[in-house]
């Protein structure tokens, strides 16, 4: 571990380096005399406010970034989405003993998607003198009245070991400094959890970092909140604010989807300037102010917000941040840092409330999840279909740990989708069902129930394993649509199955050559639960590989689904066709054994009509163009009896054999990508018996939630 201390006019820096441990984690002695010694004399120093050390002031400027992000999904593994960065130039003033200022001098922002988030004015702009001994955050909303450890009274609610020892080499000498760990007497209280770094020749803070107990959160919603505080040997006398990272994350459940919002802030201090006597005058008022909205806008900058952003922004976790709460659950009781939960509303989505498709017609459910505490959870759904009078539902018994492997044991009553990839969001579906007749599912009816299990990520995967006794069956068309007419349901024989299923998941990540990754793979196998019955065994995988190339970047998708063809099993076969496995196709009108699909897309950006949001933004000047082509090669040939292709349309089973070759099925087109990403039109057009054919939905970053 290294922390370079970056060189500016009248500065000079060191930098630290790690030498050697003085005692392991797991020999840590708390309140020993050595621990109690160094920091009743690092209170002291604090105490003093820098008073015996030549510095009566100083001025200094600070450059950081302020980004609010959002993360979706189960776990949060999907990297999460930068809703709104806000770039800032900050003009900074300190005077002895205690007096702080900040001027925002310089403010810009870009918005990714609508958000009327405001900040609270200590996010924009830096900690001076490592907080006083009273810690307050977000203007006293989010935490307050919290005893500094580096305190009079922190003296007392603390427990201190000293830890590792660190030697920092600056031009012209070298000292040791001693990181110090830092946990609550009593974790039931408002108090901070983590480690200080101190130099015992004088009792300087070097580092901190820490976050709070649950009961410090005065805002229920908050998850965590973590400060790294790194100070500089400046003029080889004085240790001042040199760079500062604060993550502020808050979460809940959007229906029983879980959501969680992110505040992270970056900051690096330089161009300090000594003893310059800066008037008094100049500290009235709030501690953090802005220059007027003229002068805010006659700052330069260079390059966009977006390409001068950390590289690991949009990381699911900070290093230093994730460091800081491993230690943390390292110190206290688990309880100390979760929150209590307990019975909620369970939807997978806004479509579990209400869709309609051409079995059910219109169906409306509900859904109920119960947190029992230790890892225990209970979720129960139904849904009741208006136009086939039958209801559906799912229940669910589940146990995870805190390293991640959980046990579920589950029972279902429902519907399936054959295939391995959504054509289309459950809501466009809902619409163009109801209104056009175009329903693009293949749904099976699935009775029974099983075990599964959940594991901890290897290799970059979360894995899952479930296995199950099953009864499928075929479903029948009940609803009427405004206009057109539904091609007929899959043919599935009734039967039973024993299924075992492996799954692995890849959320996106970066991976090789900047690009960023994430796959899905599935292995399963049907075995008839009667003597001499059908068995089949089937392997799909999906992955998608971005890679930015400036403001432009390249999408490349592919499905690939292979089945041993075991006749009757009509639902494990590879089906392609739609908007997003072979666009300019008939939905699922290429069929086979084995197949396969690639897309190649480039984004590039294109110019757009901005206009106000009101208090959500503004529409950005700048829209996006995605030319693409696809090919899907058919490889293996379905047995007879299964489906007839002849017609796209008929799908009844006992027609007689597939007559469609084993060839490539391209296709080429180009889609329009609104600001924000949020809606995308298509048009496309299939070259091999394929057609013209134009699609619109919401982009897909969102399905999971409709």
């Amino acid at each position: 571990m290294v922390y370079r201390f970056l060189a500016a006019p009248r500065v000079a820096c060191g930098v630290l380096v790690i030498t050697s441990l003085a005692r392991a984690a797991s020999a840590q002695t708390w309140n020993d005399p050595r621990s109690r010694a160094l920091v009743s004399l690092a209170t002291t120093r604090r105490a003093q406010q820098l008073a015996d050390t030549g510095l009566t002031d100083y001025h200094a400027n600070a450059h950081g970034y302020v980004t609010f992000l959002a993360q979706l999904g189960e776990g949060f593994l999907t990297p999460p989405k930068i809703l709104k960065a806000d770039e800032l130039a900050l003009e900074v003033y300190w005077r002895s003993p205690n007096l702080s200022k900040q001027r925002i001098i310089g403010r810009r922002d870009t918005l990714l998607l609508p958000t009327d988030i405001q900040y609270h004015r200590d996010h924009l702009g830096i900690v001076q003198n490592n907080f006083p001994n009273i810690i307050r955050l977000g203007d006293g909303d989010e935490v307050a009245d919290v005893p500094h450890p580096l305190s009079p009274a922190g003296l007392n609610e603390y427990d201190f070991a000293v830890a590792d020892s660190l030697d920092i080499q600056y031009p012209g000498g070298r000292i040791k400094v001693y990181e110090v760990k830092v946990r609550p007497k009593d974790d039931r209280k408002a108090r901070v959890i983590g480690a200080v770094y101190v130099d015992p020749s004088g009792g300087q803070v070097v580092r901190m970092a820490f976050n709070f107990t649950r009961a410090a959160f005065l805002d229920k919603q908050l998850e965590g909140l973590e400060i790294v505080l790194e100070n500089g040997l400046v003029g080889t006398r004085f240790w001042l604010p040199r760079r500062q990272e604060i993550e502020i994350r808050r979460s809940g459940t959007w229906l029983d989807y879980p959501v969680r919002g992110i505040i992270r802030g970056r900051w690096e201090i330089s161009n300090y300037e000594f003893n310059i006597n800066v008037p008094v005058q100049t500290f009235a008022g709030p501690e953090i102010v802005s220059a007027p909205p003229q002068q805010l806008a006659q700052h330069k900058w260079e390059g966009r917000i977006l390409d001068a952003l950390p590289p690991d922004i949009r990381a699911v976790t900070d290093a230093n941040i994730a460091a800081v709460q491993a230690e943390a659950r390292k110190l206290v009781r688990a309880q100390a840092l979760s929150r209590v939960r307990s019975t909620s509303i369970s939807a997978r989505g806004i479509s579990d409330f209400a869709r309609f498709d051409r079995v059910e017609g219109l169906a409306v459910g509900q859904g109920v999840k119960r947190q029992f505490g230790s890892g225990f959870s209970a979720t129960l759904r139904g849904r009741y279909g208006i136009d086939d009078n039958d209801g559906k539902g799912t229940a669910t018994l589940a146990w995870q740990a805190p390293s991640g492997f959980g046990v579920r044991l589950f029972g279902l009553r429902d519907f399936r989708q054959a295939g391995d990839e959504p054509e289309r969001s459950t809501v466009m579906n809902s619409l163009a069902a109801q209104e056009f007749g175009s329903d693009y599912t293949d749904p099976y009816f699935v009775r029974g129930g099983g075990i599964g299990f959940d594991f901890p990520q290897w290799a970059s995967i979360h894995w899952s394993l479930n296995a199950s006794l099953e009864r499928h069956d075929s479903l029948t068309i009940n609803a009427r649509p405004v206009t057109g007419t539904f091609f007929p349901t899959l043919a599935v024989e009734g039967q039973g199955y024993y299924r075992l299923t492996l799954e692995g998941e890849r959320a996106p990540a970066l991976w090789f050559f900047g690009t960023e990754l994430d796959a899905d793979i599935e292995v399963r196998a049907l075995l008839a639960d009667t003597a001499g019955g059908r068995q089949n065994i089937r392997a799909s995988i999906r992955a998608n590989l971005e890679r930015p190339f400036g403001d432009q970047r390249l999408v490349l998708r592919t499905l690939a689904a292979a089945t041993s063809h075991g006749r009757g099993t009509t639902s494990e076969l590879a089906f392609f066709g739609g908007p997003m496995t072979a666009p300019g196709y008939d939905y699922h009108a290429l069929w086979s054994t084995a197949g396969v699909s690639q897309r190649v897309e480039w984004h590039f950006p294109i110019p757009f009509v901005p206009f106000s949001l009101g208090r959500f933004g503004r529409v950005p000047s700048r829209a996006t163009l995605a030319p693409f082509v696809n090919a899907v090669a058919l490889e293996g040939i379905p047995p007879c009896g299964l489906l007839d292709t002849s017609d796209p349309a008929d799908r009844q089973p006992n027609l007689g054999c597939n007559n469609r070759p084993r060839a490539i099925y391209p296709s080429f087109g180009i889609g329009f990508l609104t600001p924000f990403d949020l809606i995308r039109l298509d048009v496309a057009r299939g070259v091999n018996n394929g057609r013209w054919a134009f699609y619109i939905d919401i982009s897909r970053e969102f399905w999971s939630i409709l």
